[in-house]
Formats: C-alpha cells, structure tokens, sequence
C-alpha cells in the first residue's frame, strides 16, 4: 500500500488502469489496496468515474532516502518506519538492544502514541510528525536538568523556520499558537540515572493535519492551518534536526542557565495567574518564570516556590 501511496501523493487522478500497470496488478485489486488505505489509515480519497483516483488531502511521505543523505551530512541517523506503536518505546528498545546513540526513530504513524501524564498522543497517519531522539548521558541525570525546556526552544525555533511566527512555550513541555496545541514533548530515560544513562526526546508536531481529530480532548492547531499551505514533512524534519543539533550542543556546553533568559522571553504565560495541579493537590499562584534547572517558579501568597516533575499540570486561571 506505501508504493500505491507514493503514486498518489501528487494530489493529481490516477486511472485504475494505469495505477494497476505501475504495480503490476489488476484494477480490481487496485481498488482493494485504496479501500484498505481508507479503512486502516483512514486516508479519504476522491472517486471521480472517467478520470480516476486521488487523494482528497494533500500527503508528503517521508522519504527514506532523502533524509539520510542529509543525516550523513549533518546528524544522527534516521529509522524511518511505516507505522508503530510509539516511536519513544522504539527508540528504548533499540536502546536496550544496543544501538550506538545518538540516533532518532520516525514514523509515518503512532498507534499507540502517547504524551505526558499517560495521555495518548493522535497520530494520524502520514500529516505530522513523530519523531524521537535518543541521546546517551554520561556524569549521571543532572546533565539532564532542563533539556525538555531545551528541546521546546529547539521546535519553537524550527516552528517559526516553516512559517509559524507567532508560536511560543507553554511550561513545561507544550508549545502553542494562540491558546492552541501544535507540538509537544515527551522526555523517558533508561539506565543508570546516577552514572551512563540514555535519554528519549520524543516530539510530535502537528503539521499538515487539516481537519476535525476525535482522539484530541484539547484546542489545537498545525503548520498547515497557521501557513495556509501544505508543509513538506521531509524538510521540516531536517529543520527539526538543524535546531535540535544547536540546541543539544549549546546545553550541552554551558547548561540550561545560558538558556534560561530565552526560555522566559518566549514563555508564553509569563506573569499570568494559573492554577497548578499535582494530583490532589491544587495550588493558586502567577508565574514567574523558570529557576537554574527549569522548575517553575509560583509566587504564591506572597511567597516564591519552585515546582517540578513529570505529573504536574498547568492552566490558566480564568481571571488571568
């Protein structure tokens, strides 16, 4: 079905016959493969009688080739897979197998996608991006401090590289465009926190989904949406990589605080009133911005306090 998808990601009407002769198989089961692409992938396609058939959304398959050329160039080498349960536990099982990092996983779809706080993440297939770095740490889990905080400053930037000017951070791990979703990260660790450990930065980016998702609970938006045009997956992808490389190593050098200024000047609830839940626990206060090591910073009665860990969430409060 991928090389029946690659014939048809030109948007234009294909024939079933001509379909057919390219792979090498009749109409009929032509017209079998494009109801299993709407079925288990839920790809619409357009059937117009005389002219043939074509995608109703624009798709831009990730290239396999492509990107690792580029990789070679430039970063880490791709594993690029059709489809997964989620590319952050592909990349802890290639982990666990061994595999020399740093190296990132891709996926065309997550069926299992998921995001903080145990929420599923929606993947559908071949609209965004679902990418995921593994890194080895070595001097044990402080290196770590503040790097999902990096990692958002690294997507922003890529964001606003594809045409997306006005998005910005929302603490900890969110990244938002006028009070909607368009990426999120995910950081899960394996080994030894206190000696050599290896890290997973999961992203996903919205980036040409363009229409109503059930599996999203929340507001949210795409490249696609904000730019009013279809965004190529390969280049954002290498993009994506380019800001990541530059942010890794800054971090990497001088640590989160040669970063923490920036951080605060794109945060995008800086100085508002929110509410802040950790379990059951529900606490009222406004932010002021991140600490050395990226907690959140609450003045609260008066009173500074510093808050961090992965079952924390955060929310406007509805005066601010």
């Amino acid at each position: 079905m991928s090389t029946l998808l690659k014939l048809l990601q030109d948007g234009r009407f294909h024939s079933g016959e001509a379909l057919g002769a390219q792979l090498g198989i009749s109409r009929s089961a032509v017209w079998k493969q494009l109801q299993q692409l709407e079925i288990n992938l839920r790809i619409r396609i357009h059937k117009v009688r005389g002219r043939g058939y074509r995608l109703a959304d624009p798709l831009v398959l990730l290239d396999a080739d492509q990107l690792s050329r580029q990789a070679n160039a430039e970063f880490w080498p791709f594993i690029l897979l059709d489809s997964v349960d989620s590319t952050n536990a592909e990349a802890l099982r290639y982990v666990g197998r061994g595999m020399d990092a740093p190296f990132a996983v891709l996926a065309e779809r997550q069926v299992s996608g998921r995001g903080r706080r145990g929420r599923s993440w929606a993947s559908p297939y071949a609209e965004n991006i679902y990418y995921s770095l593994a890194l080895q740490v070595e001097g044990g889990a402080r290196q770590l401090e503040g790097l999902s905080l990096v990692v958002g400053l690294a997507v922003m930037w890529a964001l606003r590289d594809v045409g997306v000017p006005q998005v910005g951070l929302k603490w900890p791990n969110d990244l938002l465009v006028s009070g909607r979703k368009i990426a999120g990260i995910l950081l899960e660790l394996s080994g030894d926190p206190a000696d050599i450990c290896h890290v997973v930065m999961g992203i996903g980016v919205n980036v040409n989904m363009g229409v109503s998702v059930d599996e999203i609970g929340q507001p949210w938006t795409s490249i696609r949406l904000e730019s009013g045009q279809v965004c190529d997956r390969n280049n954002f992808v290498i993009c994506l990589s380019r800001r990541l490389a530059e942010y890794l190593k800054r971090h990497s050098n001088s640590g989160f605080p040669s970063l923490r200024s920036e951080w605060e000047a794109n945060h995008l609830w800086q100085g508002r009133n929110v509410l802040l839940e950790a379990g059951a626990q529900r606490i009222e206060g406004r932010i002021l911005g991140v600490d050395q090591c990226g907690a959140l910073r609450l003045e609260v009665e008066g009173r500074e306090h510093s808050f961090s860990g992965g079952e924390l969430s955060l929310r406007l409060r509805d005066d601010s």
